[in-house]
């Protein structure tokens, strides 16, 4: 029997990466390809625990140190790479560990590097949307591979589902209703992506399927819901807590108050207007359908209103 080949997963406690190692596992064909090797910066966090417990190997490694790197790549046949722009907040940083890890996986021959990236909102509203630099940081990461040459695929997230329950959709307690409030129409077109549940089917399909995936984008979404889409699925799986639930557009300064509010700085509050106002001015992923990226799929994605019925936020809803 051939040896596995190695698959180096960053971020592989998040969202994203613990998706793919997830997938990975319990899928049979993916899992007699690929030996897991997970990077996390603290191996004695139960969740790296738990990874261990699974027979997933950890090791420790530091995205700003290509040493480190060296050492967590070493043997890998795939790598798929996250990186968290939230905590520096700072753009160039997070491209500089995008390219140390591009640099070290060319140095290393890796033969499919899987990025997590995003659209560059800048170039695509031609200069007017930009401020939204945890979507061109992605970006200008995914420009340096290609530039490279690394045999690469890329990965595009949606809109987190996770960020409504609780978050952007919550109860009212004058009104006693559910209300979602965010600055752009009802009928904006949003792709919702069940992150931890469906992150790693998109990269399980890219692996297995690498010679047709090598250089091609994957817009990672279900579908594209609309603001009163996702209200309405809500008041239909939780009839009885939902009555009353709506949709609100607020206008900017009202939701970059809510921000204000929540500690956030101007810069972030600019970054997460520009954000929303991508979807209905130039389209989270530029308008582009989801039919193709879909294609590498085996297995069917979570719909919003399997998240709203599954989801801990809203359990003890009726």
């Amino acid at each position: 029997m051939a040896s596995k080949k190695i698959l180096v997963v960053f971020g592989a406690t998040g969202l994203q990466g613990g998706s793919v190692i997830n997938s990975i596992l319990g899928d049979r064909k993916a899992e007699a390809q690929f030996s897991i090797r997970a990077v996390t910066r603290d191996p004695s966090k139960p969740s790296a625990q738990n990874l261990t417990a699974k027979g997933v190997e950890c090791v420790v490694a530091d995205m700003d140190d290509k040493d480190s790197l060296r050492s967590a790549l070493k043997g890998a046949y795939a790598v798929f790479v996250v990186t968290n722009f939230w905590e520096k907040m700072n753009a160039d940083a997070e491209i500089q560990q995008g390219k140390n890890v591009a640099d070290i996986s060319k140095e290393l021959d890796v033969q499919h590097l899987v990025w997590s990236s995003l659209l560059n909102v800048t170039k695509l509203s031609g200069g007017k949307l930009d401020k939204v630099l945890h979507f061109d940081s992605k970006a200008t990461v995914e420009e340096y591979i290609r530039q490279i040459g690394i045999p690469a695929s890329f990965f595009l997230p949606g809109f987190y589902m996770s960020n409504i329950p609780g978050g952007m959709m919550r109860l009212n307690p004058a009104a006693k209703q559910f209300m979602l409030g965010l600055p752009i129409p009802g009928t904006s077109p949003i792709p919702l992506l069940d992150t931890a549940a469906d992150t790693g089917k998109f990269v399980k399909g890219i692996l297995l399927n690498r010679d047709k995936s090598l250089g091609k984008r994957f817009f990672g979404a279900t579908d594209y819901y609309t603001p009163e889409q996702i209200v309405d699925d809500f008041k239909a799986v939780k009839p009885e807590s939902s009555q009353g639930a709506k949709f609100s557009e607020l206008p900017a300064a009202v939701f970059k108050g809510i921000l204000a509010s929540a500690g956030m700085s101007e810069a972030i509050q600019d970054e997460m207007l520009q954000n929303m106002q991508l979807m209905p001015e130039f389209g989270y992923f530029g308008n582009e359908s989801l039919t193709e990226s879909q294609s590498i799929l085996d297995e069917p994605l979570t719909t919003w209103k399997e998240f709203v019925a599954k989801t801990p936020v809203w359990a003890d809803l009726k």
